[in-house]
């Protein structure tokens, strides 16, 4: 039987894939310390739950294609305190970030087209990208110049005809980078100049550690038929399995081609919607908090990685990664290693090996992301297992 080109083209998650080996460790009685996937473990607020438990419409009916009105309107009223006016109609709820993700480059994009991508980047845009006919164009950065990529030189270099679309998540997945406001500018400027679509996955917004201000590409006025913004209730309230996100733009021909998209669905599921307008009346006091978590976190797995001899990291500004460079070959082999093979006292620890994220063939290979979402003490013993593991794979490899 044929298969689609487009999707042999595609990838398993470099994060999902190692799954198989930790079921395996698991039957003979290791502990792992999941470092590999970005699932907080923070409690999701109870609203969410109260929300659900209220629930009582006679019939599941399926809600607007759009979202419902109490979802929009909390998402419109969420980005109104940060400073944004958005129409109601410039807001559309999908199942997910991903979701958003999937409609607005299959509305932009086409066979041959490019879109520039600063690497290493969330690997799934791999498979969202490839699956339209389009290739990334990565802009490939450096762990020694701290994955920054807000060049115009290092942009600019990256455009040609096919160019359609500049996108980055910031805060960054997988390298906690956050662009400073002139940044930003800049990125919207060389977007204007060029006349480019800027998407900006902001699913990370509250999680930033320098005393930013919430930003967004969206407070630029000058380029809104340019800005399309990705969106999500999955990390900010720790509430991945609610698959609620959002895409949100001003340019009025793309909100035409994004409902085709949403009508063909037909709608986003009635009670995560309903439960997920709920988290958006969480107190102020609840970000600060969070906030507070993860920089506690940050501070440790940062300084954890700064005594192991031959890592070599930044320190994230924003998310709940880190990027790191490890004094190892091949970080795949070493990972696999540190499931079958290795194990101090019953346990190990499990990280995202950095290859695919990246678009440039063999790049990152000796790099990983580490997600700081488990708490204090787990996250000190996933840190020295890591040490006593790069210690052990190096005497015996």
């Amino acid at each position: 039987m044929k298969f689609s080109s487009k999707i042999k083209q595609c990838n398993l998650s470099p994060i999902r894939k190692f799954y198989p080996y930790t079921v395996e460790a698991k039957k003979k009685g290791k502990k792992i310390y999941q470092l590999n996937i970005g699932q907080p473990d923070i409690k999701t607020p109870e609203a969410f739950f109260e929300a659900v438990k209220n629930f009582n419409a006679p019939v599941l009916a399926y809600a607007p294609s759009p979202g419902i009105p109490e979802m929009v309107q909390a998402i419109q009223k969420y980005y109104k305190g940060i400073g944004i006016d958005y129409a109601e109609s410039d807001i559309v709820v999908t199942t997910g970030g991903s979701e958003a993700l999937q409609i607005v480059l299959n509305c932009i994009l086409d066979n041959g087209d490019e879109i520039i991508i600063p690497e290493p980047f969330y690997p799934n845009y791999n498979t969202f990208v490839k699956t339209t006919g389009a290739t990334i164009r990565p802009l490939t950065t450096s762990v020694e110049e701290g994955y920054r990529y807000a060049v115009r030189e290092k942009i600019e270099a990256c455009i040609n005809e096919n160019t359609r679309a500049i996108m980055f998540t910031n805060p960054g997945n997988p390298t906690g980078v956050v662009l400073t406001q002139e940044e930003m500018r800049l990125i919207a400027d060389i977007a204007k100049e060029h006349d480019l679509f800027v998407i900006g996955d902001e699913v990370y917004r509250e999680f930033v550690y320098g005393g930013e201000k919430l930003a967004s590409m969206g407070h630029f006025e000058d380029i809104q038929d340019n800005v399309i913004i990705i969106d999500s209730v999955s990390k900010r309230f720790s509430a991945c399995g609610a698959r609620i996100g959002t895409v949100i733009t001003r340019n009025k021909e793309l909100q035409q081609h994004i409902m085709k998209f949403c009508q063909a669905r037909l709608s986003v599921p009635t009670l995560d919607q309903v439960a997920s307008a709920a988290l958006y009346s969480v107190p102020a006091n609840y970000f600060d908090e969070v906030r507070e978590e993860y920089k506690k976190r940050r501070d440790t797995i940062y300084a954890k990685l700064s005594q192991i001899d031959g890592v070599v990291c930044k320190e994230p500004q924003g998310a709940f990664y880190v990027m790191a460079k490890l004094p190892v070959e091949d970080a795949e082999d070493f990972l696999v290693w540190l499931l079958t093979e290795f194990d101090d006292n019953g346990e190990t620890v499990m990280f995202a090996p950095g290859g695919g994220f990246y678009a440039t063939p063999d790049c990152g290979k000796n790099e990983v992301r580490l997600a700081y979402v488990l708490n204090q003490k787990d996250l000190e013993r996933a840190m020295d297992l890591l040490a006593i593991g790069i210690k052990k794979y190096n005497e015996t490899h």
